[in-house]
């Protein structure tokens, strides 16, 4: 995101947060998505973000293997010497003893020192190694955001089908009010009888229930949606879109398994985790080489600061490694063991995409036929339902007739946003596995 599109998604986020009760946010997918997106929204963003920078740091880190190491010192001492404890002893004389003690005396020494490698392949492998891990840290915060936007999405589509459920109850809830009224005019009449509009009592009943429960499945789902965005639990949601059907071109299968291979950000992560493995391994073996630094000092010392005198030492150091207990060889085996891991997790990874992609077409293909099957199911029960209704009021039938019409016409309903939920989770699971998630939510 460019800067400026992030503190105005932060402003949003802010003005949200600070929702009471009473106001009301509307929310498309798009705002949705992006509001979790920002460091305010989703704690896994956020904690990728940290992630990140640690990242960043740590090869900030290694790279000052390649600086000089500059150190300084003032130092003021009174000491005594044991001469004996140098070797140094003094002839016997007769009559004489001498002094093996030397002091109190003062010590003054300010100096600083430098070190400098000059030369370390173990140094510059680790450093690559850094720079890589920096890099699939920012992979893995790409993977967090698609997930992100995934679990946001999957959220907003569950609000959605409450949405429709809710609808649904209501428009139960009216269509058995009025043939509760038209069973109570037919009885008025004459020509209806008690027990019919007692049947229309119960159906309004139980289609009353069906709201009470489709009004609370609307409540959690917001919620689940609130928390999947990192917003606080208590704002009042309006959701700008709508369950409904969108024709799509979908590619064929070694099409979309292509653009999942190039586009999923899991994959990209994790052959470069798997790249620094392999950087790590060849560091810890590269120490077995020489490697070559230099050194230097300079200062003053002397038994007071007036009497000091300026002293200095440089030099070149060749480090060669012979033997350290067998430590390095069982560090070479751990990396050599990590970096099998890594490609192992690259391979089961990318059969995963593979199951994934092939997953969501065959789902998407069905969910599509089952919404035009919910479609024709739905137009015919509300002519069956309208058919029965017309019957009743002309006294050609009784309300049975009514009430199972209306029955059919309530499951038909249910099917049809099923279908159109299933038809849209289908279409985030292939947007996910192709890893176009981020262009799914903003179209």
């Amino acid at each position: 995101m460019r800067p400026l599109h992030l503190v105005v998604m932060a402003a949003s986020l802010a003005a949200a947060q600070e929702a009471t009760p009473q106001a009301t946010l509307k929310l498309s997918l798009k705002r949705a998505v992006e509001i979790a997106l920002t460091p305010e929204g989703s704690p896994r963003v956020a904690l990728a973000m940290e992630s990140v920078k640690q990242s960043q740091e740590q090869a900030r880190e290694a790279k000052s293997a390649f600086l000089p190491t500059i150190d300084g010192a003032v130092q003021e001492q009174s000491e005594t010497v044991n001469l004996k404890s140098y070797g140094i002893t003094f002839p016997s004389v007769p009559g004489f003893t001498f002094s093996t003690f030397v002091g109190p005396f003062g010590l003054f020494d300010a100096r600083a020192s430098a070190q400098q490698s000059i030369f370390s392949f173990s140094d510059i492998r680790k450093y690559k190694a850094a720079k890589m891990a920096a890099s699939a840290s920012n992979a893995d915060l790409n993977t967090t955001r698609d997930q992100v936007s995934d679990q946001v999405a999957r959220a907003y589509l569950a609000s959605l089908r409450a949405d429709a459920a809710l609808e649904s109850a209501r428009a139960d809830v009216d269509l058995s009010t009025a043939l509760l009224r038209l069973a109570q005019q037919q009885k008025d009449a004459g020509t209806g009888t008690g027990i019919e509009v007692t049947r229309a009592q119960v159906q309004l009943a139980n289609d009353q229930q069906k709201l009470l429960v489709a009004d609370n499945d609307r409540r959690r789902a917001v919620l689940q949606l609130l928390r999947a965005m990192g917003l606080n639990l208590d704002a009042n949601v309006e959701l700008s879109d709508k369950l409904a059907y969108a024709e799509v071109n979908v590619a064929t299968l070694e099409a979309s398994l292509t653009e999942a291979r190039s586009q999923r950000t899991e994959l990209k992560a994790q052959q470069q985790h798997e790249e620094v493995a392999r950087l790590n391994y060849g560091s810890v073996t590269a120490e077995r080489l020489p490697s070559a630094a230099a050194f230097g000092n300079y200062g003053a010392i002397g038994t007071a600061i007036d009497s000091s005198r300026a002293t200095r030492d440089v030099g070149v150091e060749l480090k060669v490694p012979i033997f350290d207990g067998l430590r390095r060889e069982a560090r070479i085996a751990e990396s050599l063991s990590q970096y099998r891991q890594e490609k192992t997790r690259t391979r089961d990874l990318e059969q995963q995409i593979e199951l994934d992609v092939r997953l969501a077409l065959d789902s998407f293909r069905s969910a599509k036929a089952q919404v035009q099957t919910a479609e024709d199911g739905l137009t015919l029960a509300q002519n069956e339902v309208a058919q029965a209704e017309r019957r009743y009021q002309a006294g050609v039938t009784n309300s049975i007739e009514v009430t199972d019409a209306q029955t059919r016409l309530d499951r038909a309903r249910d099917n049809r946003i099923a279908a159109l939920y299933n038809y849209n989770l289908a279409r985030i699971d292939l947007a996910t596995a192709t890893g176009t998630i981020t262009e799914y939510v903003n179209q």
